[in-house]
């Protein structure tokens, strides 16, 4: 099962340091004409915080296996599971709910891997 957890987490710190990454580096501007169309509505530095937020999320879901920090990697995924709740929230405020079920399949992997980690499988 062990193996399990650790490759979704990995699965889901490529995907949030990919997400992150783009945030951090790319304008409001590009984001929007990326498809991130809620970028339009929030402040730049908001959205860099989103995208730190994000990639630091990423490195704390793998950082346990390199330095073996107890339940660091279950408080990244809740971290990020809040964070993609937070996402769905706003898809649904601007009613795109198409867009709001990949951030809701990432809210609940990302929370799965945090009880699995609190609970019966810790790293």
């Amino acid at each position: 099962m062990d193996i399990v957890i650790w490759s979704v987490t990995a699965v889901l710190a490529l995907g949030f340091l990919a997400s992150g990454t783009v945030k951090l580096v790319s304008s409001p501007q590009r984001l929007v004409a990326a498809g991130y169309r809620w970028a339009a509505d929030f402040p730049p530095a908001s959205i860099k915080c989103i995208g730190l937020a994000e990639t630091a999320g990423a490195v704390g879901l793998v950082l346990p296996a390199v330095i073996d920090i107890r339940h660091l990697g279950a408080v990244a995924a809740a971290g990020l599971a809040v964070l993609m709740a937070g996402a769905v929230v706003t898809h649904l405020r601007r009613g795109e709910r198409a867009q709001a079920a990949v951030p809701a399949v990432l809210a609940v992997l990302t929370a799965v891997v945090a009880a699995l980690r609190f609970g019966p499988f810790p790293q």
